[in-house]
């Protein structure tokens, strides 16, 4: 055959290859984050800022998490240390607020401005740390657009054969709709630490016992009353008072209590952050859940009998005659003990537990609405309430997010603990800070032995100042996987998570999880084995605080 033969023949084989169409299901970038929290969309700016690119998987469709899901009375601690791209989200709603327009259900100079510590509107720093929801999720998508940033909404993790590992690293992720997306680096920034799971990572889920790290205020903690969210007068379990026989009323355990600092597989109650409306235009009825029962609230109608009387207490003020409206009380919108399974649930098992969160809540607010048992002066003012017409309005005026305090948490080679968050010692290789405090809600509602009705596991302990949080916590252990990093599900200790587990700490360390990912990809090293050096210097370039020193 002659010479120009087999060019000829080359040159069509070439032609068909460069014809074939790509996968449209296999999709690749530098960074792949699973996830579409608060410090998911941070980490993608981030990565975006540093030149790489970058694929949000989002199992949601609303981005923001509990931050664009009804968690408006931001839980900041000294907001001096929230810096960098978490900073730049509370001034995107500070300038969102400026305008005229925002103000639809109330005049500005009307709204009260009562945020936690520091006014909601702070005019000096050009913040504001209260807002309604649908200003946040405006916030997030706008960082979506302006930087270009490519969402994949919908798309859930494979979590039985979903991740592919190569000698110690995630080479590429496939979602149930069969998309695979390949990268260099991975971040799990979910509540739930599915993809850190998936890898193989070491984590826990509850509370470790006090023995486990030294701690005081970990395991289990009965008679610990640091928030008011306790019975407090002696009120009895059962249907019929006194008697035992007759059975427990609902939502209370039969579990057996076990010592004060003992572990245990439980972890504190979800709910849902309600924003609720008082504006007569602009409010809807509590609705009347499927298969409601007032005698599922009792319990509640024996603490109206005790003259407790503070209903109203954490219906939080945001803007437009609002509120982010949380727990608060011994029998409140916390399903105290109906979660436990929820960490590693299935999909459907999941969907099962947030569905009966719901019917709880909306079965909780229907009955203060309406039932005879609550107090008339309580029925009267819950009426003035109601769900906001113009918030969630896909999903029936009901937040898309359920609460997750905490569910699966990394064990990495640095664990944080209350030593950490207290003081009690220094933390290496500092990414960020946190300054709230030991916060977790409660974890059981069991009987005592003195046959009255209790709550356990709510603590409360504040740490004298801000504290460091370790470049260690956000990456696993090297031997398990040397290029995934996780912003959320951090490695800590039940009681050092109630302080660490606050949004803006979120956005923080999704941007600090990112800016490592970048230099380890600039540098082809294993994240553990990125210079810390490196790490500081960038963080500090682009405004994070990580010391006391620091602080704004």
């Amino acid at each position: 055959m002659p010479k120009s033969f087999y060019l000829f023949s080359f040159g069509i084989l070439l032609f068909c290859f460069s014809c074939q169409t790509k996968n449209p299901n296999s999709i690749e970038s530098d960074l792949i984050i699973y996830g579409g929290t608060s410090a998911a969309i941070t980490a993608a700016v981030q990565a975006k800022k540093m030149g790489k690119s970058v694929i949000v998987v989002s199992p949601d469709i609303h981005l923001g998490g509990l931050s664009a899901g009804g968690l408006g009375f931001t839980d900041t601690g000294d907001k001096s240390v929230i810096g960098g791209l978490a900073r730049e989200f509370y001034h995107r709603i500070y300038m969102h607020y400026q305008s005229e327009d925002s103000w639809k259900w109330q005049k500005k100079d009307e709204y009260g401005n009562v945020g936690q510590g520091t006014p909601a509107i702070d005019g000096n720093a050009r913040t504001m740390w209260i807002f309604e929801p649908h200003a946040a999720e405006k916030v997030f998508e706008d960082f979506v657009s302006e930087y270009e940033i490519q969402v994949y909404r919908d798309e859930w993790l494979d979590r039985g054969k979903g991740v592919q590992l190569e000698n110690g690293k995630i080479i590429a992720i496939t979602t149930l709709s069969g998309k695979t997306f390949n990268g260099k680096m991975f971040i799990d920034a979910t509540y739930e630490g599915d993809l850190m799971a998936a890898a193989g990572v070491s984590y826990h889920v509850g509370r470790e016992s006090n023995e486990t790290y030294g701690e005081t205020w970990n395991g289990v903690q009965f008679g610990v009353f640091q928030h008011r969210h306790y019975f407090y007068e002696p009120i009895s379990p059962y249907l019929i008072p006194g008697d035992p026989s007759s059975g427990l009323l609902p939502e209370i355990s039969d579990a057996q209590l076990a010592e004060n600092g003992t572990g245990d597989n439980k972890v504190q109650a979800y709910n849902f952050r309600m924003c609720l409306s008082q504006h007569p235009d602009n409010r809807l009825p509590f609705p009347k859940p499927e298969g409601y029962d007032p005698a599922r609230y009792e319990l509640l109608a024996r603490v109206f009998e005790t003259g407790w009387d503070e209903t109203f207490d954490k219906f939080d003020p945001i803007p437009n005659l609002k509120t982010d409206t949380n727990n608060h009380g011994p029998f409140s919108t916390d399903y105290i003990g109906k979660n436990y399974d929820y960490p590693e649930a299935t999909y459907e098992e999941r969907k099962a537990i947030i569905k009966e969160h719901e019917n709880y809540q909306k079965g909780l607010m229907y009955f203060l609405a309406n039932d005879p048992k609550v107090p008339e002066k309580v029925r009267n003012e819950m009426n003035k309430w109601g769900l906001a017409k113009d918030e969630f309005t896909d999903n029936g005026n009901w937040p898309h997010q359920i609460y997750v305090r905490e569910a699966r948490r990394l064990i990495g080679d640095y664990v944080m603990t209350e030593h950490d968050v207290l003081g009690a010692k220094q933390v290496p290789q500092p990414i960020g800070m946190g300054s709230y405090a030991l916060d977790s809600h409660n974890i059981q509602r069991i009987v005592t032995a003195e046959g009255f009705v209790q709550n356990e596991g709510d603590i409360g302990v504040k740490p004298k100042e801000p504290y460091s949080i370790s470049y260690g916590t956000i990456i696993p252990k090297k031997q398990e996987c040397e290029n995934l990093l996780v912003a959320v599900c951090v490695s800590s200790s039940h009681t050092a998570f109630g302080s660490i587990r606050m949004e803006p700490v979120f956005m923080i360390l999704g941007q600090s999880a990112a800016t490592a990912a970048a230099l380890a990809i600039d540098a082809d090293l294993a994240v553990q084995d990125l210079p810390y050096e490196k790490l500081q210097e960038r963080l500090k370039t682009d405004g994070q605080v990580m010391v006391l020193e620091e602080r704004l």
